[in-house]
């Protein structure tokens, strides 16, 4: 309950700021909107010169990037360590985080949280109730649970890997430059994974395991028969690289010796 409390004091104050500054709200909301067309449009394109790709059509691989969406923009709105280095450790607000009670990472959590992002998983929903009618999909008694389920283990995936190598600036204080790299990298999963050579595959599934937040998921609900074993993995993935992103920051924190170190 103390942490519940947590959340709703952080964002009453996120509110009231964004409140005061109203039009970087929507300007904010109608960036990340026209970034998302850009990537389906891309999608609509590579299908006007073929059918299939890898063995999917359109508005299968359309749904994966539905799914893609939710626990994207789920992770983007309470799961934000872009600029940490430069602001805890180069600025030294790290020393404040460290002498409140509350857990330092849920602490740095809530001071970056960023609830426009989730306008993106709202749209993610919406382009797979589209993309799934055209497909005939039928909504079953699991549906909504499984949906729930494989949505916060893609966000444990995500915070588990973000996690892991933001920790590496706790033995740096300058920008490591690794984390654009892995959001480049995380883009391939909202692919299908069978259209990249073997050395990718293994790369997506079982090192940066982000076919687990799109592809992996998403075809239990398309009912492709070949991955479902892989989309039952999803939450065991998603319990492993949160357990060792929360593990990998642990202990960079006892090596943090304050902003003058």
């Amino acid at each position: 309950m103390y942490y519940l409390g947590l959340i709703g004091e952080y964002l009453k104050n996120y509110m009231k700021t964004r409140l005061t500054y109203r039009a970087d709200f929507w300007v904010e909301v109608i960036s990340d909107l026209l970034f998302q067309a850009t990537n389906l449009i891309f999608i609509f394109v590579i299908f006007m010169h073929t059918k299939s790709l890898g063995g999917w059509s359109e508005n299968e691989v359309v749904f994966v990037y539905g799914f893609f969406m939710v626990p994207f923009g789920i992770f983007s709105c309470f799961i934000n360590l872009w600029g940490f280095s430069e602001r805890y450790i180069v600025k030294g607000e790290m020393d404040r985080i460290m002498t409140r009670p509350a857990h330092n990472l849920f602490q740095i959590f809530l001071e970056n949280v960023d609830p426009p992002a989730l306008v993106g998983s709202v749209i993610g929903i919406i382009i797979m109730v589209i993309s799934g009618n055209n497909l005939g999909l039928v909504m079953e008694w699991w549906t909504i649970p499984a949906m729930i389920i494989l949505t916060l283990s893609a966000v444990a995936i995500y915070t588990g890997i973000y996690t892991t190598l933001t920790s590496l600036s706790f033995y740096s204080d300058a920008p490591t430059g690794i984390l654009p790299l892995m959001y480049n990298i995380q883009s391939y999963g909202r692919y299908p994974v069978t259209i990249y050579n073997r050395a990718i595959q293994v790369l997506l599934t079982w090192i940066m395991p982000f076919a687990f937040v799109g592809i992996y998921p998403a075809s239990l609900f398309l009912q492709r028969e070949e991955m479902q074993r892989m989309a039952y993995l999803t939450p065991v993935m998603g319990i492993i690289f949160f357990a060792i992103g929360l593990t990998a920051w642990n202990y960079g924190v006892k090596k943090y010796r304050g902003a003058g170190s």
